[in-house]
């Protein structure tokens, strides 16, 4: 049997940190239920320590029922001044009251000394306690590692115990996150086999995620390239929006890793939605559809040119690489 792929998006907050795009919480409960309809295993539906429009959403979610999604608040580690129980931020995760809670922590030891300005060892101490406090609490835990490639390759001891930290507090997921979206598809290997190595010396089963960004139009590529290593859970928004450049564009990734690299995925059984799902987003977010988009673009298979036409008509694998009914 293949392996089972779990796609987390992200639409509902990452995406909406794209320029020109904006939802209401309405807007974002409806969006939650078409993604539920689609098969997506987890919906991350905002930061409900950051503003009152997302304590607004999750409270208003708490009345409505998904068929499959699990609805997941996100978050950050503890405030280094905190203790985990009265830190606002960990108390406002599990007030939202969701099967799935995802908290962020630093991998990158220039992140640690710049942004928090705390030691290496302090910030293994957040991560750790951070997770153990939720960890009784929410039915599903994923630790997303920000910048993990960047801190990777800066400072691949410390990256890597980072997450022996998250493994201790009791992730059940760690998502390694480009963040800056600056990594190449060829880097990828050589650091998810290296992360593999390192959970299996811990002795850990730990799932493994991957969360790209696309400043380097390679998001969808590293996605997959991630997959193709053993990645389990691929994180990314519908139509790729999300701040800069972009998050990895789900609606690409989804038809390749179901057709093409035959894996098992809920949201295999309900393919058919995928087109009327990105239009949907886009329809709410008033923005234009992309037409040239890959799979669900309007362009996606249509054919000007004489010569193409001409072969497509007499065999149309000439010139598409899927069949468009599918």
């Amino acid at each position: 049997m293949s392996q089972l792929i779990e796609f987390y998006d992200t639409t509902l907050r990452d995406g909406t940190q794209a320029e020109n795009f904006n939802l209401s919480v309405d807007d974002k409960i409806r969006i939650t239920q078409q993604l539920d309809k689609l098969g997506i295993d987890f919906v991350e539906g905002g930061w409900p320590g950051s503003n009152p429009q997302a304590v607004e959403y999750f409270e208003k979610m708490k009345g409505v029922e998904l068929k499959h999604a699990k609805l997941s608040a996100f978050g950050a580690t503890r405030h280094f001044q905190n203790p985990p129980d009265k830190d606002p931020n960990l108390k406002a995760l599990l007030a939202a009251k969701t099967p799935a809670v995802t908290i962020f922590g630093k991998s990158w030891d220039i992140h640690v000394h710049e942004a928090l300005r705390i030691e290496l060892e302090d910030n293994l101490q957040l991560i750790e306690d951070s997770l153990a406090f939720l960890r009784p609490h929410v039915k599903h835990l994923i630790y997303d590692a920000e910048h993990f490639f960047d801190g990777f390759k800066n400072n691949r001891e410390y990256c890597l115990a980072t997450l022996a930290q998250a493994v201790k507090g009791g992730a059940e997921t760690l998502a390694l996150c480009d963040t800056n979206g600056g990594t190449l598809p060829h880097e990828i290997p050589a650091i998810i086999e290296r992360v593999k190595e390192f959970l299996k010396e811990l002795g850990s089963a730990v799932k493994v995620g991957i969360h790209p960004h696309n400043d380097s139009e390679t998001g969808v590529a590293n996605a997959l390239m991630g997959v193709s290593l053993g990645v389990r859970q691929v994180q990314g928004t519908i139509n790729g929006y999300g701040e800069r450049c972009g998050n990895a564009n789900l609606t690409s990734i989804i038809p390749a890793v179901v057709f093409k690299m035959g894996m098992e995925a809920e949201v295999g059984k309900n393919i058919d939605k995928l087109y009327s799902v990105s239009r949907f987003v886009n329809e709410l977010a008033n923005l234009p559809h992309n037409r040239y988009q890959p799979y669900v673009g309007e362009s996606a298979f249509a054919h000007k040119g004489g010569i193409h036409v001409s072969a497509v008509q007499r065999n149309p694998r000439t010139y598409e690489h899927i069949e468009p009914e599918k």
